[in-house]
């Protein structure tokens, strides 16, 4: 339960700590017995909040508690936390233009959530014998995402399929 930084109670090895209560006010440098006394005697747990201090300085509270806290707010800012997926768009070398801008929109939108893109251009059959026209298909849509995001890894040949990655552009 207890992190294994965080020394409580009969766990805190300095001789004298600096102590302060549940109501924040300093009762200031004692001995550690005194102080699990202190401690004891309110119904709480001394907790070695600055280890490094000279002397280190502990804290009188609920720690049962106080590991509560730090793991709600542990999780608040996982949640927080900015997940980028990678979207895929695919498309084939004979892609009609309407198509195209539809699909191109449709990273748009994918790099305005602030996801990256994936562009697959898929070869069928003989079409593997031409990789310039894929190319210039994921050249053109490149440029039509250009301002939103930058190409993160240029277009690559593998096997029948070559992709090109695309994430979104650092906002100032």
């Amino acid at each position: 339960m207890a992190k294994p930084e965080t020394n409580i109670n009969r766990a805190i090895r300095a001789r004298e700590v600096r102590v302060i209560d549940d109501e924040s006010q300093q009762l200031g440098v004692m001995s550690l017995t005194d102080a699990l006394a202190a401690a004891e005697e309110r119904g709480l747990d001394l907790v070695e909040v600055s280890p490094n201090a000279n002397p280190p300085v502990c804290r009188i509270m609920d720690f049962g508690k106080y590991m509560y806290q730090q793991s709600k707010k542990a999780a608040e800012a996982k949640k927080k936390m900015a997940r980028v997926e990678l979207k895929e768009v695919k498309m084939r070398p004979k892609t009609d233009e309407h198509d195209f801008q539809v699909k191109v929109r449709n990273a748009r939108r994918f790099l305005e959530d602030g996801n990256k893109v994936k562009f697959t251009m898929m070869f069928r059959g003989r079409e593997v014998t031409h990789p310039e026209r894929g190319q210039l298909l994921l050249d053109r849509a490149a440029e039509g995402v250009a301002d939103l995001g930058q190409v993160e890894a240029r277009p690559s040949l593998q096997g029948r399929f070559m992709t090109m990655i695309v994430a979104p552009a650092k906002k100032s």
